[in-house]
């Protein structure tokens, strides 16, 4: 089977899928042939769908991709630069969340909306592992105060160690400073021996917390979580994760309790202008 095929009554030959491959695998010879699969295409094809998304005839169909599964972009209801702006502001890491659950229908379309975060070479290696039940988290986070706990002897910086203090303190009259009492928890993963996997799974992860802000819901990044993650064997027996995976982030989520009204100012970025 051909790695793609051209429907030349709608193929106006105007070589822009050829211009657009990102690994320059479709030659058309001339102005007068249709665009075809270079010697090399099935072998260096990253199957990213350039070609595809960017024909304006809908005249490109990728074997690994029919045509029917690819919707056509609706710019009508893209938001405009100051609606995203005011979203990427707007956005708070949020500690306080109501006891409800995310529905698993919610937790699924978010998943399926960070699924087309961009990954090195197309790769598309990040995997998801969602506790849904509210058990489950507070039972990870007494695991990472477990690691904490064992790690405080050897923490030589004062002020450090008052915070790791401070944090079983809490835990132990039942303030969660792990969880925050969020009633969900969403983990990405990848094998640890490919590249770019931990820039690949922390872009999936901003996708998702940034499309869960805009549904309603609330976010924070489990930072104490992620670092005892892949180094407290309990903690790694418990998230259950395929062998030679490692865990290179983690959000809590769930509905917030409060809702913010203003949006804080931040430091002026640090750019150097060349």
């Amino acid at each position: 089977m051909p790695l793609f095929s051209i429907d030349q009554e709608k193929c106006k030959r105007d070589g822009i899928c050829v211009q657009d491959c990102p690994v320059q695998i479709i030659v058309q010879p001339d102005k007068d042939a249709f665009p075809a699969p270079a010697e090399d295409a099935a072998e260096f094809c990253i199957n990213c769908g350039h070609c595809v998304a960017v024909c304006p005839h809908g005249a490109l169909t990728l074997s690994t991709m029919p045509i029917d599964t690819c919707p056509p972009l609706q710019k009508d209801i893209l938001p405009g630069s100051a609606a995203l702006r005011q979203l990427l502001k707007a956005r708070r890491s949020i500690r306080q969340y109501k006891k409800t659950p995310v529905p698993h229908s919610i937790l699924a379309e978010l998943i399926d909306t960070a699924r087309y975060a961009p990954t090195g070479s197309n790769k598309q290696q990040v995997h998801w592992t969602v506790f849904e039940n509210p058990d489950d988290v507070n039972r990870l986070a007494a695991l990472v105060v477990d690691f904490i706990g064992v790690t405080l002897p050897f923490i030589n910086d004062e002020d450090t160690a008052k915070r790791v203090r401070r944090i079983i303190a809490g835990w132990d009259n039942g303030k969660d400073r792990v969880m925050r009492g969020a009633p969900n928890l969403i983990l990405v993963h990848s094998p640890a021996d490919l590249p770019f996997v931990e820039t690949n799974c922390v872009i999936a992860l901003t996708y998702l917390e940034l499309y869960a802000y805009a549904q309603g819901l609330g976010t924070c990044w489990a930072g104490y979580f992620t670092a005892a993650s892949n180094m407290h064997a309990p903690l790694i027996e418990a998230m259950g994760l395929p062998a030679g995976h490692r865990c290179y982030g983690a959000v809590m989520l769930g509905y917030p309790k409060y809702e913010y009204k203003m949006i804080p100012q931040r430091n002026a970025p640090l750019t150097t202008w060349r």
